[in-house]
Parts: structure tokens; sequence; C-alpha cells
């Protein structure tokens, strides 16, 4: 999945706030990171809960792999040519919904690609 179909998710939601570093663009919804992008390695890193961050490294350590764990959080690395693009927009809103607060979380919907 090129990287251009990430950015297109991205777009679809709301309030996101980009950061640069210099490897990197982070992403957050009101000051919360939820995700990274590497343009580099074509990868981007998402923010899920532990269950999820561990369930989807078992299942396919080829194209997801553990990043850290913080705040009772599991973020993952995704390997963006092994996925396709409506799985990527469930875990990339998955991460935005556990960042955002409610209220914005309950008004944006799952995109669709």
């Amino acid at each position: 999945m090129p990287s251009k179909d990430f950015e297109r998710i991205i777009r679809k939601l709301r309030e996101v706030e980009r950061g640069s570093g210099r490897d990197y663009t982070s992403f957050s919804v009101r000051g919360k990171r939820f995700g990274y992008h590497w343009p580099r390695t074509d990868t981007v890193g998402l923010k899920q809960t532990i269950a999820e961050q561990q369930a989807l490294v078992a299942e396919r350590p080829d194209v997801f792999e553990e990043q850290f764990t913080s705040g009772g959080f599991g973020w993952v690395v995704v390997q963006l040519s092994g996925i396709e693009a409506d799985e990527l927009a469930e875990l990339v809103y998955e991460a935005w919904r556990l960042s955002a607060p409610e209220d914005l979380a309950a008004e944006v919907p799952l995109p669709q690609l």
C-alpha cells in the first residue's frame, strides 16, 4: 500500500495535527499522539490497545512489529507494503479514536476509502 493512501486516510479524520521530526511525521488529535509515518522505511507506527498490539504481531509478524508500550497502550509498526488499505484505515481510525476525546470520536465514523 503506497504512502499516499495512508495520507488519504489521515485526511479523512478530524482535528489531526502534524509534527515533523528529522525522519518522520507525527500525528496527534487535540494534543494526544496517535501515529507516526517514516517515509524512508515505508512504515507507520500506530497506537493500539495492548491486546490488539499483541494479536497483530502474533498473527502477522512480517507486517506488524511491537514498537513500545506506554500508558496502557501498545504501539505497533506497520509495513505499508504488507497491508491492504481497508485494514490500514481501521487501524488508523482506532489509533485516532483512542486519542480523541469521546465527543469528537463519537462524531467521526470509520473512514470509507
